[in-house]
């Protein structure tokens, strides 16, 4: 990357300045309107952050991924927050959390050698926080997603048209999430695409899982959250360890998975 750090300093301020307006401009619609912005609002941070950290050799898409997915996730789970001093907490909050991200996907860039393993580490943590604050949102704009205790799916209004649309949209923060902790794992972006799949299709089983035995409020989020971390966990292997037949029967046990998980759900709301 060729911004110098004055430069990047600026195009990190503007870019905060930018997130939290987005943010705090999704807490004035409507929860049905909300799920619009949770496309947009990602979108809206990929292209500012690609204009604004443009360097002469690469654009900074991988870079762009934990930010964007913060940006949607806490527009939409904003809506979740009273009117009042609690929006301005949340916005404080969040603007913090976003700069240190950026902070650290800046000085990835600018870094002449190679990923570390601290490296890594921190930018699995932070892709940790932002899968919480994403399957959050997703959870608090969808209809029946955060059910409360002793409420059955049914009595939440989560059709199943919801529940597809909450495991979907898990499924592409998982997805994208994914795809930045193995491109910083992995320098073949085939690998990081095939594992980033992986995440997605273990999500969405666990989104409908989850909401299959209806557990309550943020408890779903989290446990996804946790779901996430195991399984990067799991994949946390150098590329010459890994094994194609590894990956064909990952892929075939995750499928027989999604039907039971699929099945499960239908004789519930049978």
């Amino acid at each position: 990357m060729s911004l110098h750090a004055p430069a990047a300093l600026v195009a990190r301020r503007e870019l905060v300045v930018v997130a939290v307006t987005l943010v705090a401009l999704a807490r004035l619609v409507t929860r049905a309107d909300a799920l619009v912005l949770v496309v947009l609002l990602p979108l809206a941070m990929v292209v500012a952050g690609t204009a604004a950290l443009r360097g002469d050799r690469r654009a900074p898409f991988e870079s762009l991924l934990v930010p964007a997915v913060l940006t949607g996730g806490a527009g939409a789970a904003i809506q979740l927050v009273p009117a009042g001093l609690g929006v301005v907490a949340a916005l404080a909050l969040f603007a913090f959390g976003f700069d240190r991200v950026l902070a650290l996907e800046i000085r990835l860039l600018a870094q002449p050698t190679g990923t570390s393993e601290a490296d890594r580490a921190r930018v699995l943590a932070a892709a940790v926080v932002a899968a919480f604050v994403g399957f959050t949102g997703i959870a608090a704009i969808v209809p029946g997603g955060l059910p409360e205790p002793g409420v059955s799916s049914a009595d939440a209004g989560l059709t199943e048209g919801s529940l597809l649309l909450l495991a979907v949209g898990d499924a592409l923060v998982a997805l994208a999430l994914g795809y930045r902790v193995a491109a910083a794992r992995y320098g073949s972006r085939l690998h990081a695409a095939r594992s980033a799949a992986t995440y997605a299709i273990v999500i969405a089983v666990a989104a409908g899982a989850l909401r299959a035995v209806d557990v309550p409020r943020l408890v779903g989020p989290a446990a996804l959250t946790l779901v996430f971390y195991l399984w990067d966990g799991l994949h946390a292997t150098a590329p010459d360890r890994r094994r194609e037949p590894r990956f064909l029967w990952e892929t075939i046990l995750l499928g027989v998975l999604a039907i039971v998980v699929v099945a499960w759900n239908l004789r519930l709301r049978a």
